[in-house]
């Protein structure tokens, strides 16, 4: 039995938008490989930029990489980290002049200094030594001062290591205080995490378990609550 026309019609208008439904249904959620931007990272430093005593996937720069592409759709295709435990600023530019791999990166880090404190440096070394890091840094981010951040040095003395020493804490604001300075005479943004290391004292969970670095949830934080959003504007400029 042959169907009136109209009837044909009328199924035929709904399995057309069936198959609509259908192809809506299937488009993928949330960013893909095709629609991240990619961008290239060298991040500057030493133990506390190396990670020492947690895993390459909890030191702060891989964190800052995961969380750029989970919620701002930037994936970070190279990261280049030269940090070695132990490196003062003058290791840092040895270690630098030694061989980077790139010449040019979208966005270099700068976390050095605590070296210079522990190992009782002067304030003028450092700052000589600062700013000849700092130029490099823009150096490598293209001339783009725009590309490049510092992030101040956490205070170690909130850990058992540092066993509440004032003294370190006094040290490490003069250190902090050079180095924000100098930053910002460059025109470059610097990110204050201190205050969150010094939360380790009343938080284990907060040091790893060498009782001297940060532990992956205090990178975390750094990465969450001060240095993600900033980075991310940065990236937009």
């Amino acid at each position: 039995m042959k169907l009136p026309l109209f009837l044909l019609f009328v199924l035929f208008t709904f399995a057309c938008e069936d198959d609509d439904d259908f192809q809506d249904n299937m488009t993928p959620m949330g960013p893909t490989q095709d629609t991240l931007r990619q961008i290239t990272y060298l991040a500057l430093g030493d133990s506390y930029t190396i990670g020492t005593s947690v895993t390459a996937q909890e030191r702060w720069p891989d964190q800052l990489s995961a969380a750029l592409a989970d919620q701002h759709s930037i994936e970070v295709s190279d990261l280049d980290i030269i940090a070695v435990n132990g490196w003062t600023t003058r290791d840092l530019i040895n270690g630098i002049n030694a061989g980077v791999p790139r010449n040019e990166y979208d966005l270099v880090s700068l976390l050095i200094g605590v070296n210079n404190q522990y190992q009782g440096k002067s304030i003028r070394e450092y700052e000589l030594e600062f700013r000849e890091l700092l130029n490099t840094a823009i150096s490598y981010a293209g001339g783009d001062k725009n590309k490049v951040f510092v992030v101040s040095i956490p205070d170690y003395a909130f850990t058992p290591f540092g066993g509440g020493s004032q003294q370190i804490t006094d040290e490490l604001v003069e250190f902090n205080a050079s180095g924000r300075r100098l930053a910002t005479e460059a025109g470059i943004p610097f990110y204050n995490i201190t205050p969150i290391s010094q939360e380790a004292q009343d938080d284990p969970e907060l040091v790893a378990s060498d009782n001297l670095h940060p532990s992956g949830k205090q990178y975390a934080r750094w990465v969450e609550e001060v240095i993600l959003a900033q980075v991310a504007r940065l990236l937009e400029e």
